[in-house]
């Protein structure tokens, strides 16, 4: 039993104590977060944009149909096939060693990859929401006057908010997660790092479990903050 724990302790130390390899992980880990967050600024922004597009086109009257509409549909349509219809691994090795192969900023490549990935389901978790909004809002805010950008601005997209939200959120988990691909372009993210010191140390057990439990802790607080924000907004329905 002690040769169990001093060989545990040898290689926890060789893991994260030794040359003060614990910094590389908290590195790893803020670069994740960094980009999570930029993913996901690309991700919310294309989303909102394709389902707007398509929730404009389906809502078009007979009679009144948009040939400009209708490609920006079709395109539409094709991104979120292709997206939603392919790993996402393939995604980032297609941008990393192909489209963007003589780039040294794997950061930006693998960002990339990600919000445009993202993009598309949060496209369809959007238009979802604008879809379960009552038409009969859209048609009172044309009644009032406003335009269909300021329809959907003030009075759709606040109420489909509400509804998607946990659906967002889980998106969100999600692509914070789905970062730790981006190490197969070579992204120094929290994976990558784990990676190096295993080939150091020759043990990958305790870089991986130590990566995992990070993940882990990471989900768990952004899981708890989701359910208080839906909470606050249930309560200020019932205001």
């Amino acid at each position: 039993m002690e040769a169990f724990w001093a060989d545990f302790m040898k290689k926890f130390t060789m893991a994260f104590i030794t040359g003060d390899r614990w910094k590389l992980y908290l590195k790893g880990m803020c670069t994740t977060l960094e980009l999570t967050a930029c993913a996901l600024i690309i991700g919310v922004v294309l989303g909102v944009l394709v389902a707007v597009i398509r929730s404009a086109h389906d809502q078009q009257r007979l009679g009144r149909r948009s040939f400009a509409l209708w490609v920006l549909n079709f395109l539409c349509k094709i991104y979120t096939t292709v997206i939603r219809g392919t790993p996402m691994l393939v995604q980032l090795l297609i941008w990393g060693m192909v489209i963007f192969k003589s780039s040294r900023n794997r950061f930006f490549v693998g960002m990339l990859g990600l919000g445009i990935n993202s993009g598309a389901y949060v496209a369809e978790i959007v238009r979802g929401g604008l879809m379960s909004v009552d038409v009969g809002q859209t048609e009172a805010g044309r009644s009032l006057g406003l335009n269909y950008v300021d329809t959907m601005r003030y009075i759709i997209i606040p109420q489909a908010f509400k509804n998607i939200l946990p659906a967002l959120g889980n998106e969100f988990i999600v692509l914070f997660k789905d970062t730790s691909l981006v190490s197969s372009i070579g992204a120094a993210e929290v994976l990558y790092y784990a990676d190096a010191v295993g080939s150091k140390t020759y043990q990958y057990m305790f870089p991986y479990f130590g990566v995992a439990i990070m993940y882990l802790v990471f989900c768990i607080i952004l899981t708890w903050l989701q359910g208080k924000l839906e909470r606050r907004l249930r309560q200020s329905d019932r205001r």
